[in-house]
């Protein structure tokens, strides 16, 4: 998502248009989830995925409406139709409800986009409001507003400030992207933060890969080590963060943890991964991974339930840490590990 939008912002810099199309509901059975985005170019090029086919082929079409217009418009796919069975490419047999969106290449539509890629890559946590006034299908009047976690609001948003909490909390309590009804009006409201952030303790053979593959996945991804010769940008290009810390003990100071938060623990040491875990299960964190053998995981465990933790605290630690692939190179484990990053991330989510 971050890199999409990215790459938004320097085409809307470049003062090019685009039509942004987003699933905003969904029932039955579809290829894409609420929130997901497609960016289509006055070509007919697009940016993004909401689930290939028919579907994109139709946003495709309706963008070029929406060019000619420069108004924005929701409209339904139905998936379960004729024309849908006999494509080949889409027997979901759901139905998605899209949003599209003109978006002019402008100072203004580009200071919007760079607002949100700066909340997400300083891993803010907030909120994108779009209040839908629509007539038949036309959205005759839409108001888009960022609202950060400190209670800015950035953008426009003309209905009562108390119904700002309302609406931020319908989807948080959801965790999703949510349509919300509030006195007669229509809002769409989307969180706007990375779907959870990798910390990945110790930068050595194994962190490389997982860095990558994590942020290739959406991931924000903080790196910490106590070796500044192995923590550093030219080791990991890919990650958000980078952490020379003084050491491993008191190693969560200073950092937001919570259930939308991967601990990965792979330093050099069995006595370090200790020392990290034990901190770790103090947190409230939605995922704790540690690498090792199952001796290895055996002697931490004893020391563990020495100092006063129960069995119920261990069974939170994923270990041996990813899912079995039979992985062996530091690449194909890495694999393994983002791999339950991403199947964790789904429950959570759900």
């Amino acid at each position: 998502m971050l890199k999409q939008l990215q790459a938004i912002c320097h085409i809307l810099e470049n003062g090019e248009d685009l039509v942004q199309a987003t699933i905003i509901k969904h029932a039955g059975s579809t290829p894409r989830s609420v929130g997901s985005k497609m960016f289509i170019r006055r070509d007919g090029s697009s940016i993004g995925s909401i689930g290939g086919g028919l579907v994109e082929f139709e946003m495709q079409k309706l963008a070029r409406e929406i060019f000619e217009s420069g108004k924005a418009r929701i409209e339904v796919v139905d998936l379960s139709g004729k024309d849908a069975a006999t494509t080949d490419q889409m027997i979901c047999g759901g139905r998605l409800e899209f949003l599209l969106e003109y978006l002019p290449g402008d100072p203004e539509n580009s200071r919007e986009m760079r607002r949100l890629v700066a909340s997400l890559q300083g891993g803010g946590k907030g909120y994108l409001i779009k209040a839908l006034d629509t007539k038949g299908g036309s959205v005759y009047h839409m108001e888009r507003c960022l609202v950060r976690k400190d209670a800015v609001v950035l953008g426009e948003f003309s209905g009562p400030q108390s119904w700002l909490p309302l609406l931020t909390g319908e989807a948080a309590k959801k965790k999703c992207p949510a349509i919300v009804a509030l006195e007669g009006r229509r809002f769409f409201v989307e969180p706007t933060f990375l779907p959870g952030t990798v910390y990945l303790f110790g930068a050595g053979h194994v962190s490389r890969p997982v860095a990558d593959l994590a942020s290739m996945v959406d991931f924000r991804t903080v790196v910490l080590d106590d070796r500044e010769d192995f923590a550093n940008g030219e080791r990991f290009p890919k990650a958000d963060q980078i952490i020379v810390i003084p050491s491993y003990e008191d190693v969560f100071r200073g950092l937001e943890i919570g259930p939308d938060s991967f601990l990965v623990i792979v330093t050099r040491g069995h006595l370090h991964d200790k020392t990290v875990l034990e901190q770790s299960l103090r947190t409230n964190a939605g995922y704790v991974g540690m690498i090792g053998s199952r001796r290895k995981q055996h002697l931490v465990y004893q020391e563990l339930l020495g100092k006063g933790f129960t069995e119920d605290d261990l069974e939170r630690v994923h270990n041996p840490i990813g899912l079995d692939i039979l992985a062996e190179t530091p690449e194909e484990i890495a694999v393994s590990i983002v791999a339950e990053l991403i199947q964790v991330r789904a429950q959570i989510g759900h």
